[in-house]
């Protein structure tokens, strides 16, 4: 029996490294920067630790005065939810979840388990395609939120899915040209360099508040071709001084080596 999971574990591993490819995002940056308003679409992995957008937000707000984020970031999540959940033409209805009439950048975050099978991977690839011609059809950007990684005891755990992830996005937002926010390779960089850093619960799945903080200055750096190291927040004292410099480093350089990769 022993033999025969070994043997199923060596067959995924070779099936997801067939699938992942070398492939480098041909969209580098937003045409508009900074959007001066912003909408998340999602699930938990956007709205555990006070939610991604509330983070991003604060940040935004600290970087540009006046940037009153309370008002222009907003945020639609499903727990659970992949891509095809989300009633997208209800939510770029004017002034359908908030005062805004028409947000200029869509972030669209996809579920966890959209890269484990092909039958999966093509469902986010089809959903993807319809979702950003519709933001494109609104007069709106979009943009592709990569995923973290599952890490053990996560019953899903592989060490090559982020391979897959990152396939996956960017293949999306090459043919769709859209931006692809790297947050998955933020993560794993970041474990690469501290392997003692805690990014995710004990569930192996969600972000802790240290991954959710990473993730936020990963989508800053890259919706607004900036770097996020300087910035003072840290939700209030929670983050200490080492782990927000650390994490704000690694989406600068993270986001840097990402889009300065040339393009297939």
């Amino acid at each position: 029996m022993k033999k025969i999971s070994i043997s199923l574990l060596i067959l995924v591993f070779v099936n997801y490294s067939s699938i992942a490819d070398v492939i480098t995002p041909e969209i580098k940056k937003l045409k508009r920067t900074p959007p001066k308003s912003v909408l998340f679409i999602g699930n938990s992995y956007l709205y555990y630790n006070d939610s991604l957008h509330n983070h991003f937000k604060r940040m935004a707000d600290e970087k540009y005065p006046g940037y009153e984020g309370s008002i222009n970031v907003k945020s639609s999540t499903i727990g659970g939810s992949r891509l095809k959940h989300h009633n997208l033409d209800h939510l770029l209805k004017p002034k359908a979840i908030s005062s805004i009439s028409k947000f200029e950048l869509v972030v669209l975050q996809g579920g966890s388990g959209e890269g484990l099978s092909k039958k999966d991977r093509k469902s986010f690839a089809k959903t993807a395609n319809k979702h950003i011609e519709k933001i494109k059809a609104n007069g709106s950007e979009a943009a592709l939120y990569m995923i973290h990684a599952y890490v053990e005891p996560h019953q899903s755990f592989n060490p090559n899915l982020i391979r897959v992830i990152e396939e996956m996005y960017v293949t999306a937002g090459n043919k769709n040209q859209t931006l692809v926010i790297p947050v998955g390779l933020a993560f794993e960089n970041a474990y690469d360099q501290r392997p003692d850093i805690t990014l995710h619960q004990l569930d192996g799945t969600h972000p802790s508040l240290l991954g959710t903080y990473l993730a936020a200055c990963t989508v800053f750096a890259s919706v607004f071709n900036e770097s996020p190291v300087g910035l003072d927040y840290d939700y209030n004292g929670l983050i200490n001084d080492d782990d927000k410099l650390f994490l704000q480093k690694i989406a600068e350089s993270t986001v840097k080596a990402f889009y300065q990769s040339p393009a297939n």
